[in-house]
């Protein structure tokens, strides 16, 4: 309860710690593909059907995706839609895709310069 109890004090007075905008990272509230993941951006070119879509990645390779069964049910994919795909180790024709963005997440994309279609 203590650790509960200061946490609400110090969201109620605020931080005691100054705040320095030199050296902080960029606080972005849209996901990046990561390198470290083997990810990259993709735009959807075709439905193949069968949670399959042709994809136009941004490394200039057209993959096959595939839309996982936990992606398929909460997220509808349609042509033209930016996603992150994960291209496959053992294929690198076919990838696997994680993320979808929204609409204002793409134009945010396009300002910052990650999309290059």
């Amino acid at each position: 309860m203590a650790n509960y109890r200061s946490n609400m004090r110090k969201r109620r007075l605020g931080s005691s710690k100054t705040v320095e905008s030199g050296n902080s990272p960029e606080v972005t509230r849209v996901r990046t593909p990561r390198r470290e993941k083997n990810e990259v951006l993709a735009m959807v070119t075709g439905l193949l059907g069968s949670k399959r879509v042709n994809l136009q990645c941004m490394d200039g390779v057209v993959r096959m995706g595939r839309i996982p069964g936990s992606k398929k049910r909460r997220i509808w994919i349609r042509e033209g839609d930016v996603v992150i795909a994960s291209p496959w180790e053992v294929q690198d024709s076919k990838a696997e895709v994680s993320w979808k963005y929204t609409r204002p997440q793409v134009e945010w994309l396009e300002r910052k310069g990650y999309l290059k279609f």
